[in-house]
């Protein structure tokens, strides 16, 4: 197995943060109008992409959106109905028996939801276990620096029912990059941690994906998830991509309606416009706020996108308020409350724990956000 990318994995090369890749430039991975479909269902859609070198690429979106399925293709676990596959140059969905590939034929590596580490052999043996290729000497030095990398050193002889999910995880981590894959697979990778270990594998995953300047591609549909660790997200919908881009792009500048209500949690301001102004139920917003020219709608009606960190509640008397508290959800260190407007949009507020409201409460609601919004024309 030939992969001229991958740094060795000797702790000398270790010193920095990040493993240096040989070209960031380098598509690594190539997706070319592939589609699966189990005879009336379209599962994958002509979808098209391609992941750069030491890139970490999430697909995410709702269940069903076809995410896991493209996984699968990519790791020959499914055979597209159409379109091809690219994996360092190499095509691996050619036509018929001879240019498909199956997953064995593949420079791929997959960490599985569940880890599948082998309950009877040791941590040693498991990241061992798909160096097949190696001399004895060799091997062990590569486990070594492997376990190094993912810091469980002192954890060689150890059975895996014997360790924490976290480090089990970082076992399978390493088994997956033992062969050193052109592209490594990752599946719902944190889904089996409690959520305090969640957050802190996320961080460890990255550090280690980076060290070892390997191409991944996720997947998840826990947004915070992918919007922490990635370089860039897909957002995926209906077999397809919506939009793709690095986490900040996607989040603050959604492309449709679905990206934006399916990041964060989205409210929509309806609003008039007017010359220089969109007239809403909060008022007159000057279109120079908005994100893109509204110019072709003056006279129309478009829907500002507004999200709970955008908006302030202020206490006030009925007859100033813009409508009063619905509801409220408590998030440990803040509170986001729901409010209905006399307009009869429905937004979200959110304030510090410390800062309380009532159902049924009248506020004013004042938008405190300092960036340009993004819009859509009216449904």
């Amino acid at each position: 197995m030939t992969a001229q990318h991958q740094p060795d994995l000797g702790a000398s090369e270790f010193d920095t943060v990040e493993a240096a890749v040989d070209d960031p430039e380098r598509t690594v991975l190539e997706i070319d109008g592939i589609t699966k479909d189990y005879g009336q269902e379209v599962a994958v859609d002509d979808l098209s992409l391609s992941v750069r070198d030491g890139e970490l690429l999430t697909l995410l979106g709702p269940s069903g959106c076809g995410k896991t399925t493209t996984l699968r293709l990519l790791a020959g676990l499914e055979r597209p109905t159409a379109g091809h596959i690219d994996i360092a140059g190499e095509r691996v969905t050619g036509d018929g028996e001879d240019g498909f590939r199956q997953p064995d034929q593949r420079d791929v590596g997959i960490v599985f939801q569940d880890f599948a580490l082998f309950p009877h052999l040791s941590v040693a043996e498991n990241v061992a276990f798909g160096l097949t290729d190696l001399d004895e000497t060799a091997t062990q030095r590569r486990v070594d620096d492997l376990l190094e990398l993912v810091d469980l050193t002192d954890h060689h002889d150890k059975m895996p029912g014997n360790l924490s999910g976290g480090q089990q995880q970082r076992v399978a981590l390493a088994r997956s990059l033992a062969p050193e894959p052109d592209v490594l697979l990752l599946d719902e990778p944190f889904s089996n941690l409690d959520v305090r270990l969640r957050v802190e594998m996320r961080e460890e995953v990255r550090r280690i994906l980076k060290r070892a300047g390997v191409t991944a591609v996720s997947v998840t549909h826990d947004q915070e998830e992918a919007l922490s660790i990635s370089d860039r997200v897909a957002i995926m919908n209906d077999g397809t991509v919506a939009q793709v881009g690095d986490p900040a792009e996607v989040f603050e500048n959604p492309e449709s309606r679905f990206v934006a209500s399916f990041l964060g949690q989205a409210s929509f301001l309806s609003g008039r416009v007017a010359g220089t102004a969109v007239e809403t139920g909060l008022g007159s917003l000057d279109v120079d706020r908005l994100n893109g020219s509204v110019d072709a709608y003056d006279g129309a009606t478009v829907d500002v996108l507004v999200r709970p960190d955008d908006l302030r509640a202020v206490p006030t008397s009925e007859p100033k308020a813009d409508g009063y508290v619905v509801h409220r959800q408590y998030n440990g260190p803040s509170f986001v409350y729901r409010v209905e407007l006399h307009s009869g949009d429905v937004v979200h507020c959110m304030h510090n724990h410390v800062e309380t409201f009532a159902a049924g409460e009248p506020v004013a609601v004042q938008l405190a956000a300092d960036h340009d919004l993004a819009w859509y024309p009216a449904e």
